[in-house]
């Protein structure tokens, strides 16, 4: 490893800038998906949920190279929501993106009427688990078996944060 790729390694990146998902983020939307999830949606996919009037999106993009950081999708029905997916670049992970992200996203549902906010995770997954219960979040439930790995099936903990 080069100095120069062992320092920005270490180096903090800037804040991001969050703003709403669009259409247009769709093709950058697939490829982090597919980091961050066995079972990847593909830009179609995410065009048609942002095209959709019942999806909110929120984005966190770079400042300096415009590249999307992270990215939080939910659906809403009546004054409900759910969050569909939140992914953020595995190396910029623990770094405030996520936190960032999900703050902005919260605003933007409470704004449009959302009461309450549901979302599942896998049990094992402590760094989000942590995430959601520092904003609120409380398990509601459990799907056994919901998620699916190589070789095993996970739990998923219901969750749900009242707004606002």
């Amino acid at each position: 490893m080069t100095m120069a790729r062992l320092l920005s390694a270490f180096r903090r990146p800037g804040s991001p800038r969050i703003v709403a998902l669009q259409t247009g983020h769709a093709d950058q939307c697939a490829p982090l998906h597919a980091k961050s999830f066995l079972h990847a949606w593909s830009a179609s996919e995410f065009e048609t949920l942002l095209a959709s009037g019942s999806v909110e999106g929120t984005a966190a993009i770079d400042s300096r190279s415009e590249a999307l950081w992270g990215f939080v999708l939910s659906r809403r029905a009546a004054d409900e929501a759910e969050i569909l997916s939140i992914a953020v670049e595995p190396s910029l992970r623990g770094r405030g993106v996520a936190r960032a992200l999900l703050s902005d996203h919260l605003d933007r549902l409470f704004y449009v009427g959302v009461g309450a906010l549901f979302l599942e995770v896998e049990r094992g997954n402590s760094p989000a688990c942590a995430l959601y219960a520092r904003f609120g979040f409380r398990e509601v439930g459990e799907r056994r078996s919901y998620y699916q790995s190589p070789g095993d099936k996970a739990a998923a903990i219901v969750m749900r944060k009242d707004l606002p």
